[in-house]
This record gives C-alpha cells, sequence and structure tokens, in this order.
C-alpha cells in the first residue's frame, strides 16, 4: 500500500473513531454503559492519528481534515441518532470549514511540490 494511501486509510479510522466516541457519550448520559465507547473511541481515535503523522503527514493537514470531517460527520449523526436540528447556518458553516481545510490540504500539496522542484 502506498505511503498515502495508509495515512488516509488511518486518517479516516481516526475519523470515524472520534466521531463515534463524540456520538457515544451523547448516548452515555442514558446508558452509561457507552463511557466504555467512549473512552475506546478517543483513545483510539488518537492512536490512530499519531500513526497518520508517523506517515509523513504534515499535522496542519492530518488535524485540519481530522477536525473538520468529525464535526461535520458528529453533526450529522447527532441529526440521525438524537434528533438534533441541523439547521441551513449550521450547514454553511460546516461547508466554510471543510473549505478551509480544503485550502489548507492544497496549500500543503502545492509547498510540498514546490520543495521537491528546488
Amino acid at each position: 500500500m502506498k505511503k498515502t494511501a495508509k495515512a488516509w486509510l488511518l486518517l479516516s479510522a481516526a475519523i470515524l473513531a472520534e466521531v463515534t466516541a463524540s456520538l457515544a457519550l451523547k448516548g452515555a448520559l442514558e446508558h452509561a454503559g457507552l463511557y466504555a465507547v467512549v473512552a475506546a473511541g478517543y483513545l483510539g481515535s488518537f492512536v490512530l492519528l499519531a500513526g497518520v503523522l508517523r506517515t509523513g503527514m504534515a499535522l496542519g493537514v492530518a488535524y485540519g481534515v481530522w477536525g473538520a470531517s468529525g464535526v461535520a460527520l458528529t453533526a450529522i449523526g447527532s441529526l440521525v441518532f438524537f434528533g438534533e436540528p441541523l439547521t441551513l447556518l449550521m450547514g454553511i458553516g460546516i461547508a466554510v470549514v471543510i473549505a478551509g481545510v480544503l485550502c489548507v490540504e492544497l496549500g500543503s500539496q502545492a509547498a510540498h511540490e514546490k520543495a521537491e522542484t528546488s
């Protein structure tokens, strides 16, 4: 597996672990047994994020994608599982955060390419 494919796979797993933990935290208010899922999810997410960084992905890119994706997926998950509102303004905010992360990723790629040609 290519180094970048491995990084993105680990990052996807880290995001899913973090979102699962965040959603379980809300559920744990009613069902205390879910606190085990919360702890495992957050711990797993950070371990996976460290694995992403070990592949050489830039911290700004990894953390930005992790954070923005986590916010967006948690908002959608809270709508699906808990019936919490997702307003147009919230949707716009999520889109702006994701756009910002894409700019960071594209800027990182451009900087990496520039460094290789220098």
